[in-house]
């Protein structure tokens, strides 16, 4: 699923003091040589018929629509205003209100005229950049960059416009000036009798790597062609039907491909350009990020290195680009330069390698509580894969891991969804049938037509005891879908944060040759083509499900789930299906305010809250001094602040986990998997919010004599 990270959109005083080069490396080129201007005319038309046709929600492609193809076009490619200037945008105002009329006639004009302004203000960059790095920066002089560059105008001139970029540049100086008076300093501690570098010798030394950075960019922008370029604009057309209609260039398609084949080497994450940053949307369960467990969602990567090689600056960098740099072959170093949310800046090695499968199947802990055992499955994804004769799937799997428990007499299970992403829908259902009764599951429906009751079928009951289901904001799509079920049925005690990811829509990719034939690969379109509803009728759109009993976590206040992304479809509900709820609990609604009670008078919950609130504070700071002294003394006061906030880091919650009585002998003959396991088991030590959903397991009780209510 197409997860989006919003929460680093607005980010910016915790981003910014990298940003190296923020909005010369846009995500597209000048080089026009292979311009094709009647496949872009046959894509043009291909794309606007194929999401009439086919699109679950089509827009109407008219004025509105045209604006806000414009508004979205010029920022995809001057995100930061670093050139455009607002004679500019008055020009292609003309054409504000009429690109609807220019897409149904197949006409590039605007997209033509936009372009080669862009290549002219290119050029003009490239003629005075230069000239602002010859000559030291004044570190002493009181100045600021706001870096809220969606409120900030364009340029008024070309003179403003080099002021700007002389801020920017200035910017990018002032940050490798501080890193390296820093390594100056780490030098002199290690030998005393190291003489320090001069300021000045450090800010040439700065201006000079700002520079090299600064060409490198412009080099490697010159080999890209006029696909990227034309898909920016394609994809302006499809981001207003829904943020997960997606055009797919050839070649991005081809990569695409690869990476749902599972073939990819690489870090194993799944990154997303927001604004000029790269970041983590996803780390793919088994791969050799999620391993080293240094990379986590919404990190800013700003620079990236081939194992002892110079860094090389990405931000402002197209996407696509970024990740061939940071891909690679198995066994190679990466080495990236990242910007935490909390605004602290590593640097991590991360060795490339292939997807673990075993590491993305489902594995269970036993843990004892006051004398009673219960169980906790981790299922980091609904995987299924039909390339097998007999296909491991997560169902099969899931169904297996509750047996055991069975076995073992567990009392009470605890299914952990935390970043999920998604994956089957039908082994999401089969899950779904192990807790309950046959009966609907999900509903599914096309823009056209009744809505379709997917149920589960068999009737046996596989776990008929206490189950908790824990999700955070990254629990999205097949995640939802169960839990939701488990929800509407009152089979399971739903914790976590406040609320699941929000993606209630499918996606399908069609081979736009298919509508036409053409001798060119066309590429390809992802569009969304249904919607999700919860068998009590509503959607999981954007709302997401709501947990039983929230707990606050680092991202309670960003602007993350696909209720921030723009243009989501809206929530909607639709008829319920016809269900039976669960009624086997005799103390539900007795246990969820006894844990709301312990949250919110536990001091660790309250800290994780505040730690919260502290980075919204920073995420909302967009003043960025370019005084040195006063920018170190902002950093150094954020880095005191957070300290307060180590106890969260340092937390045990004193339960001891171990393997199910099966897993033992295998461990006992494998090391590699004992590892893995202790590894597991020492952060399921660490984990407050585990801690609390065992609570909750604990105290749920079922009644003597089970029944059922017709709902």
């Amino acid at each position: 699923m197409n997860r989006t990270i919003k929460f680093m959109k607005r980010n910016y005083k915790i981003i910014v003091p990298l940003v190296l080069l923020t909005g010369i490396l846009l995500s597209f080129s000048i080089k026009k040589t292979s311009a094709d201007p009647e496949k872009d005319k046959i894509l043009l038309g291909l794309i606007r018929y194929a999401l009439n046709q086919g699109h679950y929600e089509p827009q109407a492609i008219n004025d509105e629509f045209s604006i806000a193809v414009f508004d979205d076009f010029i920022d995809g490619l001057d995100p930061t205003k670093r050139f455009f200037t607002q004679e500019d945008i008055k020009q292609f105002e003309f054409y504000k209100d009429k690109i609807d009329d220019q897409i149904k006639n197949e006409d590039l004009t605007f997209y033509n005229m936009v372009y080669s302004r862009y290549a002219k203000r290119l050029r003009d960059a490239r003629s005075f950049y230069k000239e602002i790095l010859k000559f030291p920066f004044d570190f002493n002089k009181d100045e600021v960059l706001n870096v809220d560059y969606d409120g900030k105008p364009f340029a008024k001139n070309e003179v403003e416009q080099i002021r700007n970029w002389r801020k920017q540049l200035k910017l990018n100086t002032l940050v490798r000036l501080h890193d390296k008076i820093n390594a100056e300093k780490d030098k002199q501690k290690e030998d005393a009798s190291y003489t320090m570098k001069s300021f000045e010798e450090l800010e040439k030394e700065s201006r000079e790597a700002t520079l090299k950075s600064t060409e490198d960019f412009f080099e490697f922008m010159d080999d890209l062609d006029d696909n990227d370029w034309f898909s920016v604009f394609i994809n302006s057309i499809s981001g207003k039907f829904d943020p997960h209609s997606t055009y797919f260039a050839p070649k991005i398609k081809k990569r695409f491909d690869v990476e749902m084949a599972g073939k990819l080497e690489g870090i194993g994450a799944r990154l997303q350009r927001k604004g000029d940053y790269t970041t983590v949307a996803e780390l793919i369960s088994g791969g050799p990020a999620w391993r080293a467990g240094e990379l986590e969602v919404g990190d800013v990567i700003l620079k990236v290195a081939q194992a002892d090689a110079e860094p090389l600056d990405i931000v402002g960098m197209r996407l696509d680009d970024a990740i061939e740099f940071i891909k690679g072959k198995k066994g190679t170093e990466v080495r990236l330069t990242i910007k935490k949310i909390d605004g602290s800046t590593k640097v991590i090695s991360i060795v490339r390698d292939v997807v673990e499968l075993e590491e993305t199947f489902a594995k269970t802990s036993v843990v004892t509580k006051d004398k009673r055992k219960f169980g906790v499955i981790h299922l980091p994804k609904f995987y299924i894969d039909f390339s097998e004769r007999n296909f491991r799937n997560s169902a099969t799997d899931m169904a297996r891991e509750v047996d055991r428990m069975n076995e073992e007499g567990v009392e009470g299970l605890m299914i952990d969804l935390r970043n999920n992403g998604g994956g089957s829908l039908e082994t999401a259902i089969a899950i779904a049938g192990l807790f309950i009764e046959d009966g609907p599951v999900v509903q599914v429906k096309y823009r056209e037509g009744k809505p379709k009751i997917r149920k589960d079928r068999d009737l046996a009951i596989r776990w008929n005891k206490p189950l908790v289901v824990l999700v955070n904001e990254f629990s999205a799509s097949a995640s939802e879908i169960f839990a939701a079920a488990m929800q509407d049925y009152n089979r399971a005690v739903i914790i976590g944060s406040r609320q699941t990811f929000g993606k209630g829509t499918v996606q399908n990719v069609i081979p736009l040759n298919n509508f036409y034939k053409y001798d060119k690969d066309l590429g390809a379109l992802k569009m969304t083509i249904q919607k999700f509803y919860r068998i009590n009728g509503g959607s999981n759109q954007l709302k997401g499900v709501v947990s039983d009993v929230a707990m606050p976590t680092r991202y309670t206040y960003m602007q993350v789930g696909e209720r921030d992304e723009e243009n989501p479809l809206p929530w909607d509900q639709i008829q319920q299906a016809t269900y039976t709820p669960w009624d086997g609990y005799a103390n539900f609604h007795e246990v969820v305010n006894n844990s709301k009670k312990r949250i919110a008078a536990n001091p660790q919950f309250k800290l994780i809250n505040d730690n919260a609130l502290w980075l919204k504070v920073g995420q909302d700071d967009e003043n960025v001094a370019l005084n040195y002294e006063d920018y170190v003394a902002d950093l150094e006061k954020r880095q005191e602040e957070s300290k307060k906030f180590d106890p969260i880091y340092d937390y045990k919650n004193n339960l001891v986990f171990t393997s199910p009585e099966y897993e033992k002998p295998l461990i006992a003959q494998n090391e590699v998997l004992a590892d893995k396991r202790k590894a597991w088991h020492r952060n399921l030590n660490k984990d407050i919010y585990v801690e609390e959903g065992l609570n909750v397991l604990a105290e749920l009780k079922l009644k003597k004599s089970i029944t059922f209510v017709k709902n």
